[in-house]
């Protein structure tokens, strides 16, 4: 009984020829493995007889096939297998002898009580790396607890940073927390494989999602508090109370950023506002920030008299930092996704045609690609399990 090792074309990726056991679900756990997956690694999805539930969130033209599923399991194989069943857990002892990496989301005395712990699964392959992403860190006394990307931003600050201003804690409409630690789980099974292919060993990996986001958050945010003892309160005041927002113009907004004295300068030079340069004392970096919060409201005001084409050409000549703001609803019209092409049309066998981002890493000597359609549910099983079914 073999591992499906069909697509094995040479330079599919960085990661051709190392196997992936994919015991992950919803949104982090593909996340990371897609991100193997797209760097040409063989991934596996093993899902129960009723399916990874995020084939059902989301939109889709037949069911158990969203487009969110649909795009954070494209370039993976599909086996269905009950875990429940005793035949299940002898095919997936099967599989796990021969992958490199097994990585999952379930709760880990869960994994243990199923017989598939790190200890049990080291038992059949010495060698694998095996990676629990987990809610809370094994080592504390949250361990264990169930966590889903609202649960996690809300602990982590991150809620109530967004909502700083207003003083109600809000989510940003986005799976922030599950993608930034499924990103994390991917580079954590990265740094594992380079140490086995320097050592030959396997280890046990841990990325726990609640450490995870309260680290990412507080990078910048411990403020005063990242000294002992602390001389001030936590916060990044130039994002708090700064004054950052979107800039107003005529017809829309636009994302401006003068950054440097030579920024602010000429900004301020070339809309007739020279006096500012001095009463804002722009050349003190201290004291501009100090100011800053002034100094965006005066921006603000003078961009509202601009259209965004007229504000985008002058700061585009400064070579001052500006975007025109794009939303979910116009991002694929954006000239620069339409000429990399990262949004890309393909034919889906069962779900016709579908519209997906290509890898975003571009490596010179082993391109990435889509090489393999997200799966049908377990349409892969026959292949990798052979006799058992």
């Amino acid at each position: 009984m073999n591992v499906a090792d069909d697509n094995q074309a040479p330079n599919r990726g960085p990661l051709t020829g190392i196997k992936v056991l994919d015991l992950t679900a919803v949104v982090l756990g593909p996340v990371a493995t897609q991100v193997l997956a797209d760097y040409g690694a063989d991934v596996i999805k093993v899902e129960p007889p009723e399916g990874d539930l995020m084939r059902a969130n989301g939109m889709s033209r037949t069911p158990g096939m969203s487009s969110t599923f649909m795009n954070i399991n494209r370039n993976k194989s599909s086996v269905c297998i009950d875990l429940k069943t005793q035949q299940g857990k002898v095919q997936l002892r099967e599989l796990i002898a021969q992958c490199d990496v097994l990585v999952h989301n379930i709760r880990v005395k869960a994994m243990e009580r199923l017989g598939f712990g790190y200890a049990d699964v080291a038992q059949i392959n010495p060698g694998i790396i095996y990676c629990a992403a987990t809610g809370f860190e094994e080592g504390g006394v949250f361990a264990g607890q169930p966590a889903f990307d609202d649960i996690i931003q809300g602990a982590c600050g991150l809620a109530h940073l967004v909502g700083h201003e207003s003083g109600v804690p809000e989510y940003p409409p986005t799976l922030l927390a599950d993608k930034i630690a499924g990103l994390s789980t991917a580079n954590a099974i990265l740094g594992a494989l380079v140490y086995k292919t320097r050592t030959g060993e396997g280890q046990y990996v841990e990325v726990p999602m609640f450490e995870t986001m309260v680290a990412f958050t507080m990078t910048e945010h411990l403020g005063g508090q990242g000294f002992h003892p602390p001389i001030g309160e936590a916060g990044y005041a130039r994002l708090l109370k700064g004054g950052r927002k979107p800039s107003p113009t005529k017809d829309g907004y636009i994302a401006l950023l003068p950054y440097t004295e030579q920024h602010w300068k000429a900004f301020f030079h070339r809309f007739g506002r020279g006096e500012f340069i001095d009463q804002f004392n722009i050349s003190s970096r201290t004291e501009r920030n100090k100011n800053i919060q002034f100094i965006y409201a005066e921006l603000r005001n003078i961009t509202a008299q601009y259209t965004t084409k007229e504000m985008m050409d002058v700061c585009r000549e400064m070579d001052i930092p500006v975007a025109e703001m794009y939303s979910i609803h116009t991002i694929q019209t954006h000239p620069q996704v339409q000429s990399t092409g990262l949004f890309q049309t393909m034919i889906h066998p069962t779900e016709g045609e579908v519209v997906t981002t290509r890898p975003t890493a571009l490596f010179s000597k082993t391109p990435t690609a889509i090489y393999k359609p997200a799966p049908n549910l377990g349409e892969d099983s026959k292949r990798a399990l052979g006799a058992w079914q």
